[in-house]
């Protein structure tokens, strides 16, 4: 039986994680569609309804079960096709479309430490609903920072390979974007070795702080 403790964390969790997973997909689609490529846009992906960029285990399964078992949130949703037929300069706008995503998750995370200041002035001792709005905009500013740090990681298929891929030179940039099928086992190797925590955590604490001092 889950704990009440359980459930309040969840429900702490939830909305930050599901928003940051799929807008962040959904802003792939946006930028993909201003730049030529309409396939994002016809099969109803700019949507920011998240329903429509779920993945039943990268963005439900997979996370609640991180979430209970370690505190640690990471998933995913459905990729966003893109069809680079459609762009004037291919791997340039690529690279675009890949900041796309890492972008939506910061302004995201501005957008959690707004409600988490709203929260904060608004608190009084004892009143708890002030105090769910701090803890979730602060899971909203965490996730969303996770997701933008770890997507820049210049490996493909995260988004920072593919800017990589768009700033090199095209003799140089198809060869690299040829290791994408064993890019995801290079980053899981890196999470767990213990590696990709070192990378990425003094650059989302970083972000964590600049924000903080902003808002």
């Amino acid at each position: 039986m889950i704990s009440t403790e359980t459930l309040y964390t969840i429900a702490i969790w939830a909305v930050p994680v599901l928003l940051a997973i799929t807008l962040h997909e959904a802003a792939h689609g946006w930028m993909a569609n201003r730049l030529g490529d309409p396939t994002a846009r016809v099969l109803g992906r700019i949507s920011l309804n998240p329903i429509r960029h779920i993945d039943p285990i990268g963005t439900i399964v997979l996370p609640l079960a991180l979430l209970m078992l370690s505190g640690f949130v990471i998933g995913w949703a459905k990729p966003v096709p893109v069809d680079m037929r459609y762009f004037k300069k291919p791997l340039l706008d690529m690279a675009v479309v890949a900041l796309a995503g890492p972008a939506s998750n910061f302004l995201m995370a501005c957008g959690w430490a707004i409600l988490a200041l709203i929260g904060k002035l608004m608190y009084t001792p004892g009143d708890g609903f002030t105090l769910y709005m701090m803890k979730v905009g602060d899971a909203g500013i965490m996730i969303n920072l996770i997701l933008m740090v770890l997507n820049l990681l210049p490996v493909p298929p995260l988004d920072g390979g593919r800017v990589v891929a768009g700033v090199l030179p095209p003799r140089i940039a198809v060869p690299f974007m040829k290791i994408e099928p064993y890019g995801m086992f290079v980053v899981i190797f890196l999470l767990v070795s213990g590696i990709l925590g070192k990378i990425i955590w003094p650059m989302v604490l970083f972000f964590k702080a600049f924000i903080k001092m902003i808002f």
